[in-house]
């Protein structure tokens, strides 16, 4: 039986050379993935590669954590004072609503966006694993918020320098302020991206984050400034502040480096309370990044 002409023609098929070649090039692996994630990462954390209306409030807190250590610099020069109206570490304390709104802004960047648009899954075609997802994020997120802290001591120490104060006092004041910022970097920021990566609506994770470090910093700060005055209340107080993130560090630094007066002072209950903070914040920082495991497994 003869096909029909249109069958024959079905039957028959064209290859057309368009081109098209093979990469022989050489093949970067895992590392250089993971490295150009965590890369690209903290670039998109202060907006870089981005928008101009994504830079604007990244840049602008960073010059607000910055405009207050200028002014301590101007000012000691000014008045020709031996050492700075501010201790390095001490001045981390105060910028706690600071580093909230940074996280609570910038941390959903890094991983809600991937959630919502649905590219995690493309990222895991590649070679990175979904380890490698997440400790690219967590330390694109943590090296930006030690940034944040450190632009500040930097001003601080620099200035203290060119101003002739003592070389051995700042720089000692100065590893201490880095180390409080290290531990700013890792305590808020993990549970900020724990929270940042259980929901992939931008919005409900800016609230979320900025709700809970805000009311549990808040409520930790009322209790101690109620019970102060009584005796022995103080202390018994500052168990409080291992509910928020902010204020266990806070606490911490003031009690390792013998910061602030008064009893509406933050600090850790003595030496057993120290090692306790300590071991929650580990265990914090830990269990967060557990849990970021847990979560991109199922992605």
């Amino acid at each position: 039986m003869t096909q029909p002409p249109d069958a024959r023609a079905a039957d028959t098929g064209v290859i057309h050379d368009i081109g098209y070649r093979g990469y022989t090039g050489p093949r970067l692996g895992r590392a250089h993935a993971t490295r150009s994630l965590f890369v690209q990462s903290l670039r998109a954390a202060y907006g870089l590669g981005r928008s101009g209306r994504s830079k604007v409030l990244p840049m602008l807190l960073l010059g607000v954590v910055t405009v207050p250590a200028v002014i301590y610099v101007a000012v000691a020069v000014y008045m020709k004072r031996d050492e700075l109206p501010v201790e390095y570490a001490g001045y981390l304390s105060d910028l706690g609503l600071v580093v909230s709104i940074f996280l609570a802004s910038q941390a959903p960047v890094l991983l809600s966006r991937d959630l919502r648009h649905h590219t995690v899954p493309l990222y895991f075609s590649r070679p990175i694993t979904r380890a490698d997802y997440v400790r690219a994020k967590f330390a694109a997120m943590a090296c930006a918020q030690l940034l944040l802290m450190a632009v500040p001591l930097l001003v601080l120490y620099t200035g203290a320098l060119l101003a002739g104060m003592d070389f051995g006092h700042n720089t000692g004041q100065f590893l201490d302020g880095l180390a409080a910022a290290v531990l700013y970097a890792l305590v808020p920021t993990s549970v900020a991206l724990v929270i940042a990566a259980a929901t992939p609506r931008r919005g409900f994770g800016v609230a979320a984050i900025m709700g809970y470090l805000v009311v549990s910093s808040t409520v930790a700060a009322v209790v101690v400034d109620m019970r102060g005055p009584s005796p022995g209340g103080s202390d018994a107080a500052q168990w409080t502040a291992l509910i928020s993130p902010n204020g266990l560090v806070e606490s911490l630094v003031n009690e390792v480096f013998d910061l602030g007066s008064g009893f509406d002072r933050r600090h850790a209950p003595g030496a057993f309370g120290a090692a306790v903070f300590a071991l929650v914040a580990v265990a914090m920082v830990a269990g967060s990044y557990r849990l970021l495991l847990r979560r991109y497994s199922r992605v």
